[in-house]
């Protein structure tokens, strides 16, 4: 375990273990604009579907004080492997630490998140990402 969670996952690593773990969940910990707007990856051809609780509250982006009960509410329990996963990596990176601390896991950061890194026009969805390893996602 490194940093208080069990690491960092790239996309296409995230889709492995999610494809090949039965038990393996993806929690989504995005707001409720970048879901409807953004999108969201698609995982029935997995036979699962993404898990969305958001890490911040919007539009001001407070803390969710009850992010950990309401992930355990959506169905997640503690003894599975459970991949999050945001715009980038950053707010999920603190979700994963937050649900190792509460005693789920393995707990993995899908590092480059669902849009990746910014380019070099402070953009995103070229570099790196969900969307950009060609992973199942679709648009509201």
């Amino acid at each position: 375990m490194q940093d208080g969670y069990a690491g960092d996952l790239r996309p296409a690593e995230a889709w492995e273990l999610l494809k090949e773990n039965p038990k393996a969940a993806l929690v989504d910990v995005r707001t409720l604009p970048e879901w409807n707007f953004v999108g969201l990856p698609r995982l029935d051809s997995l036979g699962k579907e993404t898990i969305c609780v958001s890490w911040q509250s919007f539009p001001d982006m407070g803390m969710n004080a009850a992010f950990v009960e309401e992930v355990a509410a959506r169905g997640v329990e503690k003894d599975q492997p459970v991949l999050l996963i945001c715009r980038s990596g950053a707010r999920s990176r603190s979700a994963a630490m937050a649900l190792t601390a509460a005693g789920f896991g393995p707990c993995y950061n899908v590092a480059e998140g669902f849009e990746g890194d910014r380019d070099g026009d402070l953009h995103r969805g070229s570099v790196g990402g969900w969307k950009v390893a060609g992973l199942p996602w679709a648009q509201g």
